[in-house]
């Protein structure tokens, strides 16, 4: 009897023991885990899914209240792991001031969620109470969000718990405009079946109509238009629906926007029509659709034809097709509009050159395009650009070599060829359509003969509507024999030579020139021309 009871004892006193030694191995993990906020109790429990020790260390009074340098409280942690049961318990565990907790970067456990896709986790919170409407500090709703996921659970989650379906967010940007912009019809007509605002404009005044014609998203275009849409609504901007619609180059939206009223002659606010959106864009189908119901009229009065915008968007295709439709390569842009510009460009030319579209430029001259319109002309932009293709088409097509820059010109010979010194293809390509070299010598030091040399004036082509330039004091032996150039001077002059009958060189090009590896052969080139010298005039002007 004895012998049992003690046996009984010792075995109560092993069931103490092992009951103790568990409670302490449970205290050490617990209080590893407190002791260390690297590495909170979630790591441990909740992305693990370690359920049974998760219920035992909720019991811990501020075990749920510790973040971890992101700012995340285990809520927001449990929010973005699938398994549901964790969440609850967790859920259930923390005071509702957690519920709405943000972290670092701004994020609630709602948004958290729906961000992670969870549908189920989301459908948790908002059964529990969570509050549906709370922005994260980007400024985007739950809702917002769970649309830019184009989860529509997640949508018909937040609706059915009252979320707003019209806050704004960020910039006035509403749900109804990310499903508008995501295509979903789906979603727009669930937001519109609760209440949703069709005629809801964000923060540039753009309404959903507005979006999907953007984006070029015609079902949900013609859906919205079915539910009241305004097919006449402008943004803040002046874009009419059918503008946004050419920028998406949509056929089927313009159509739609045609078939229901819209206009292809209302201009936003810089003047621009739906026409010229799609040339620079280069949307062909949608050019087509919008070259017949836009007026000339229309066209006049914006200042800019189609064609300036398909050149300077370098969209070859639709200059041909707008040619092939009788629009005039050679309008000018209008003054407001040239003068907007630095070098004030005129024609459709000069952009096509200035971008170095060597299509789009001999699709206009072929066209019959004049290459000296523009006050800086087209020659010295591409001259500049060193883009000998385009020199030599535009060169071909009745280009003025010997043109001035009309506004600011220091030059007493023609401009073309300083852009063309380091480059002996691109000099001899000027030089060999007619470019005045005698400009180039005639200068007031007289030349290494004795001689006072005088050119006879050329008498210039000045572009209608501009005056030319009288400041052109500056010779060719002055310009090329700074510091900075003069290294160029031997060559440069060894190839003018070739082009004259005979060579009027000036002292001052004489002292530059003989400590040239060149001066030995120009020497001997003037040494002869002084023996057959007769005249003083060159048979250029003969």
């Amino acid at each position: 009897m004895s012998s049992s009871l003690k046996s009984c004892s010792s075995f109560k006193a092993w069931v103490i023991m092992m009951t103790l030694m568990k409670t302490i191995l449970q205290v050490m993990i617990f209080s590893s885990v407190f002791k260390n906020r690297l590495k909170p109790a979630r790591m441990y429990f909740i992305p693990k899914g370690h359920i049974l020790e998760l219920q035992e260390y909720v019991k811990y009074k501020y075990a749920l209240d510790e973040a971890d340098e992101k700012g995340w409280f285990p809520l927001h942690e449990a929010v973005v792991q699938p398994l549901q049961q964790i969440l609850e318990i967790v859920l259930d565990a923390s005071y509702k001031t957690l519920w709405e907790f943000k972290t670092c970067d701004g994020e609630t456990p709602l948004t958290l969620a729906v961000k992670a896709g969870m549908v189920e986790n989301v459908r948790l919170l908002l059964e529990k109470g969570v509050w549906p409407n709370t922005k994260n500090d980007k400024g985007e709703t739950p809702l917002l969000i769970a649309v830019k996921k184009g989860s529509y659970d997640m949508v018909s989650s937040l609706i059915k718990h009252n979320t707003s379906l019209d806050q704004p967010c960020v910039k006035r940007w509403s749900a109804m405009h990310e499903a508008a912009k995501q295509g979903r019809k789906d979603i727009i007509a669930l937001l519109l079946r609760h209440g949703g605002n069709v005629h809801l404009r964000d923060g540039f005044g753009v309404t959903p109509l507005g979006v999907a014609a953007e984006y070029g998203h015609c079902d949900v275009l013609e859906h919205l238009i079915h539910k009241g849409g305004d097919v006449l609504a402008l943004a803040d901007d002046g874009a009419s629906l059918l503008f946004e619609a050419a920028g998406s180059g949509n056929p089927d939206c313009i159509s739609l926007l045609l078939e229901y009223g819209a206009s292809g002659n209302v201009p936003n606010r810089a003047g621009h029509l739906p026409i010229h959106r799609a040339a620079y864009e280069g949307h062909y189908l949608a050019l087509k659709y919008l070259i017949p119901v836009t007026s000339k009229h229309a066209i006049e009065k914006s200042g800019l034809t189609p064609i300036h915008s398909a050149a300077d968007g370098q969209n070859a295709q639709c200059l041909e097709l707008l040619i092939e439709n009788g629009f005039d390569v050679n309008t000018l842009l209008a003054e407001h509009i040239s003068q907007s510009y630095d070098d004030e460009r005129k024609t459709a030319l000069y952009f096509a050159v200035s971008n170095n579209d060597i299509h789009c430029t001999e699709v206009l001259l072929t066209a019959g395009a004049d290459p000296n319109l523009d006050p800086l002309n087209c020659l010295l932009v591409a001259v500049r650009a060193n883009n000998h293709e385009i020199v030599r088409l535009l060169l071909s097509y009745g280009a003025n070599v010997n043109c001035y820059f009309m506004h600011v010109n220091d030059t007493h010979f023609p401009s073309a060829i300083q852009y063309a010194l380091n480059d002996e293809v691109m000099l001899r390509l000027l030089l060999n359509n007619g470019y005045h070299v005698e400009m180039c010598f005639d200068c007031m030091h007289g030349d290494i003969f004795g001689n006072s040399f005088v050119w006879l004036e050329i008498e210039e082509e000045v572009v209608p509507g501009w005056t030319s330039c009288v400041i052109k004091d500056n010779p060719f032996c002055e310009f090329i024999t700074v510091p900075w150039m003069k290294h160029l001077v031997g060559s440069v002059i060894r190839i003018l030579i070739d082009y004259m009958d005979y060579v009027p060189l000036c002292a001052k090009l004489k002292s530059a020139l003989e400590v040239q590896r060149e001066w030995p052969e120009i020497r001997q080139i003037l040494g002869k021309e002084k023996k057959k010298k007769k005249t003083v005039l060159p048979t250029f002007f003969n």
